[in-house]
């Protein structure tokens, strides 16, 4: 099985790892310029790490505590695995939100050196229904320019990165169709599933 960061080519590392919907209705932002702002720090410091010294390795280890902090990632995994998630027990749960996200953090280091000299042109903002969506024009050397948009919310009370919609095509939904899939295949077993991402993680 694979994740969709391994198919799509689009953002800045990290930056197509933000699937998640946040649980239950979120406080609507006071103005657009917060979520830009927020928007534009997390992308700056992304893109500092990306294009800065050090190996794959240790911008890895860089960028992880930014993901960490600036994306809401345990609604990530609730989100992708949809309507199984209330089917699955609280271990399963637990097993599968730790695996999801050593996965997550493993495709971003796989995929560093593909974004050197990566930049950002923000684009302005719109609603969401209580969230902001901030767009932006992600520039890398020698390819064509990819339009993304960063959906924000503060439903964990402080601004968090909840999807990205790249080139019209919003990647939660995507990575939670591709689960669907995945489970309809192997008998709605979840186990089967969380499984697979545990070798994905080692190579297996």
């Amino acid at each position: 099985m694979t994740m969709w960061i391994g198919r799509r080519d689009l953002l800045l590392t990290g930056a197509a790892l933000v699937l998640a919907a946040a649980i239950g209705a979120s406080p609507a932002f006071a103005e657009d310029a917060e979520a830009s702002a927020f928007l534009k720090t997390f992308a700056e410091q992304m893109a500092a790490v990306v294009n800065g010294p050090g190996d794959t390795n240790a911008k890895g280890q860089a960028l992880t505590p930014l993901i960490d902090t600036n994306v809401d990632v345990a609604t990530i995994a609730r989100f992708c695995l949809g309507r199984f998630w209330n089917g699955a027990s609280p271990a399963q749960q637990a097993r599968y939100v730790t695996v999801f996200h050593k996965v997550m953090l493993n495709n971003i280091r796989g995929h560093l050196g593909e974004y050197q000299g990566v930049s950002f042109d923000m684009t302005g903002t719109r609603p969401q229904g209580d969230d902001v969506v901030v767009g932006t024009i992600i520039n890398r050397p020698n390819q064509p320019p990819a339009n993304v948009g960063w959906v924000v919310s503060r439903g964990t009370g402080s601004p968090k990165v909840v999807d990205v919609v790249a080139e019209g095509a919003s990647l939660r939904l995507q990575q939670r169709d591709d689960y669907a899939s995945y489970l309809r295949q192997h008998g709605n077993n979840i186990d089967a599933l969380i499984t697979a991402l545990e070798r994905q993680v080692s190579g297996g």
